[in-house]
């Protein structure tokens, strides 16, 4: 994918973070989502068979890519939520565009409940 065309970010997406949460009553902590980023135009593709049975090879879950246009600060340990999908994924990295590393990023994700893992 030379260039990241406006026409194929066709879906929205929020991406968040976790956080860590100390609850005041017990002083257990659990992990929160926080949104890092709302309304985020993505292209949410799932894989070919083809790739599904190559990434199953490999031992991984991976079930689809999603491509956004670049920003910083992301990290494996987000999610990516498609409300309108009811889909809660997860990216295993994000990789740069091979071209300037500044246009888009696309990660490889597995869909789960988004525990960060």
């Amino acid at each position: 994918m030379p260039t990241l065309s406006a026409g194929r970010l066709r879906h929205k997406v929020t991406i968040q973070e976790p956080r860590q949460q100390q609850d005041p009553n017990t002083g257990a902590t659990r992990t929160v989502w926080i949104d890092f980023a709302a309304d985020v135009a993505a292209a949410i593709e799932p894989l070919s068979v083809r790739e599904f049975i190559a990434s199953s090879q490999m031992q991984s879950q991976i079930t689809a890519r999603i491509t956004i246009r670049y920003r910083g600060g992301l990290t494996p340990q987000m999610r990516i939520l498609h409300p309108s999908a009811g889909r809660i994924y997860n990216p295993a990295g994000w990789l740069a565009d091979p071209d300037s590393g500044l246009e888009y990023v696309t990660a490889p994700c597995s869909e789960g409940v988004g525990d960060g893992q």
